[in-house]
């Protein structure tokens, strides 16, 4: 079984040969892959807690133009999209042994709201441009549209501002989703290289029908012009439970993130039977819809987050390494099960990634203070430790509550009051209001600033989480007979 870096050549016999679906495996020549890899962060798809601004993309990058203005705007992204992923990222991670890279990209680099459906090629400049590395280094790439018109869900990662997710709620932005979809399919279906299309990030259907109902639609539609890339699909909460059968040469997914792996968990991980019983289960839960169906697993995001010395916790290192065994914990599940995966992520500013903008670089000098301010302020939603402002929040949460019973069931339910209260004000309001202090930081720098700033995510200038990527690596030289007496 192939599970580290591709080895195949992508054809045969001058005949093209992609990935795809057979039973309950992913099959290259009819031999079982493993696709072992992680997204590769906030580059084609911006997150505020990954390269440290606040708010959502679509907010900062105006904020950024005005104190820029268009010519510094554009090269300032140009170089950054440039210098995230080069050549020796490339090569770096395929010398850890894994072979696939998942691609979140935005709908803004396709189209404009103001001119929808009018497709950007120039939008594909630096898709294309790593998507070639990747293959020159044997790695797949999975392109992942994080971010649809209307937002197909309520949250910053899909570059969302508001609290709903409009993408079900008007035909319009489905109809714009086709679209783009179809532009990408026309322009990679004879690209071997990439593995699939996942054409929805995390999409939360309240209703769950209509998404069922997008997914046939899309579907439909790509088959039309690329009969052969695997199509990883979605869902929120990693819930299937409404879906029917399997569309023809498709990967359902679930993300699988522990919450022991995040701040103020119920314990520190410390491989008591219980703890690794719950986390079997969570996945047996998750998957469950491909064990009935008989079909592969992919487990398009997981990993924990991690702690620094400046975060002010005493025992910060032992915290780490606890959130290290929890990765080995699941990585041992998937492996017993044939799962294939990607980890969430590869670059950063230090907080989660395999990599991540080294302290003495411009980019991390200039927005030091801001960061501590926002972490402090719980302002960003993913990884947020909450305990500086719990203080404030907790008797609104009870007031509101108290108020408003039915809040209880609002949904997602597993949120609680908590979670939806931090969310409109912290996460929406108030980082709203810290954009502009954000670009702020930018003003009247030149263009070799806004270089060295960009190269500050260089891979020659970003430091390894070492542990991380031994972990990994490990992994991927996983044999069969490992794999197989995992407990």
């Amino acid at each position: 079984m192939v599970q580290g870096q591709a080895k195949t050549a992508s054809s045969a016999g001058g005949k093209r040969q992609f990935l795809k679906v057979e039973g309950e495996q992913i099959t290259f020549h009819g031999k079982p892959i493993i696709l072992k890899g992680t997204g590769i962060g906030g580059w084609m798809n911006m997150e505020n807690f990954i390269t440290g601004y606040a708010g959502h993309e679509h907010q900062v990058r105006a904020a950024l133009q005005e104190v820029l203005g268009t010519k510094k705007y554009d090269f300032f992204f140009d170089k950054f999209l440039e210098y995230f992923f080069g050549e020796e990222d490339a090569k770096f991670f395929a010398s850890l042994g894994l072979n696939c890279i998942r691609i979140p990209v935005n709908y803004h680099h396709f189209e404009d709201d103001m001119n929808p459906r009018v497709f950007k090629i120039e939008g594909l400049k630096h898709l294309d441009r790593v998507i070639d590395l990747c293959a020159k280094y044997g790695i797949y790439t999975i392109i992942d549209l994080h971010s649809a018109p209307g937002g197909q869900n309520f949250d910053w990662h899909s570059d969302n501002p508001t609290h709903k997710a409009l993408f079900y709620e008007h035909k319009d932005f489905q109809d714009r989703t086709v679209v783009i979809w179809e532009h990408l399919a026309r322009h990679y279906k004879d690209n071997t290289w990439v593995a699939g299309y996942n054409p929805l990030n995390e999409p939360s259907d309240e209703k769950q029908s209509r998404l069922i109902e997008f997914y046939d639609r899309v579907e439909k539609a790509i088959r039309l012009i690329d009969k052969d890339h695997i199509l990883f699909l979605d869902t929120f909460a990693a819930d299937l439970s409404h879906f029917g059968k399997p569309l023809p040469n498709s990967v359902y997914t679930c993300h699988d993130y522990s919450i022991y792996g995040f701040p103020n968990p119920p314990s520190l991980f410390n491989w008591s039977k219980d703890q690794i019983d719950f986390h079997k289960e969570s996945f047996r839960d998750k998957t469950e819809y491909m064990r009935k169906h008989k079909g592969p697993v992919w487990v398009g995001e997981f990993g924990p987050v991690y702690q620094n010395a400046e975060d002010g916790v005493d025992d910060w290192e032992h915290i780490n390494d606890t959130r290290f065994d929890v990765l080995k914990l699941q990585l041992g599940i998937y492996a017993k099960a044939q799962a294939s995966w990607s980890i969430w992520l590869y670059k950063d500013v230090g907080f989660q990634g395999m990599i991540y903008a080294g302290e003495d670089t411009a980019y991390v000098k200039l927005l030091k203070d801001f960061l501590r301010k926002k972490k402090n302020l719980a302002a960003d939603r993913w990884g947020f430790d909450d305990r500086s402002v719990r203080h404030l929040f907790q008797p609104l949460e009870e007031w509101i509550e108290s108020s408003a019973p039915s809040i209880r069931d609002r949904y997602p339910a597993t949120w609680g009051v908590d979670g939806h209260l931090s969310r409109l004000v912290r996460n929406i309001l108030l980082s709203e209001e810290l954009v502009k202090e954000f670009a702020g930081f930018f003003k009247d720098k030149t263009l070799d600033e806004l270089d060295q700033l960009a190269k500050s995510f260089e891979f020659a200038q970003c430091t390894q989480r070492t542990t991380l990527n031994e972990i990994l690596k490990a992994d991927s030289l996983r044999s069969d007979k490992e794999r197989l007496s995992e407990k």
